[in-house]
């Protein structure tokens, strides 16, 4: 019997990452983490910095950054909308360390003009791009 399935669009300004046929997606909401499944509620709701887990249609797994966006479910379509999207090899683990520190530094150092908000966005965006590249490294050394 074959696996039940939805179409899974990931878009960015730039280009489209991923488009296909899945059993699931993983991806984290404004309100928490969520499972889409085929069959799942219509839905509508922003996400944050993060990973996408996609289990494809024939049981593979991958894992992809989102900066955060939206995420549109329909009864046979899913739809992720991000600023920016990178696969996992595309990720500068340095670069997302460097971001990290920087922005820890700015938050240690806060004066009174400082934007608490922007440093935790830069934050948060960068422990996500970190979190995709362990997860990554974690699947190789299965």
């Amino acid at each position: 019997m074959a696996a039940m399935t939805v179409h899974l669009d990931i878009v960015s300004a730039e280009n489209s990452i991923f488009k296909g046929r899945v059993a699931c997606l993983q991806v984290t909401g404004v309100e928490g983490e969520l499972g889409i499944l085929p069959g799942h509620a219509p839905l509508l709701t922003t996400i944050k910095p993060g990973m996408a887990r996609i289990i494809k249609q024939d049981g593979s797994e991958e894992v992809i950054y989102l900066s955060g966006g939206f995420l549109e479910v329909q009864p046979n379509s899913i739809a992720v909308l991000a600023d920016v999207v990178m696969r996992a090899d595309e990720i500068d683990e340095q670069a997302a360390l460097e971001a990290k520190r920087r922005a820890e530094a700015h938050m240690a150092d806060a004066g009174a003009d400082f934007d608490y908000d922007a440093a935790m966005v830069e934050l948060a965006k960068a422990m996500a791009q970190l979190r995709v590249v362990e997860t990554i490294k974690k699947n190789i050394a299965r």
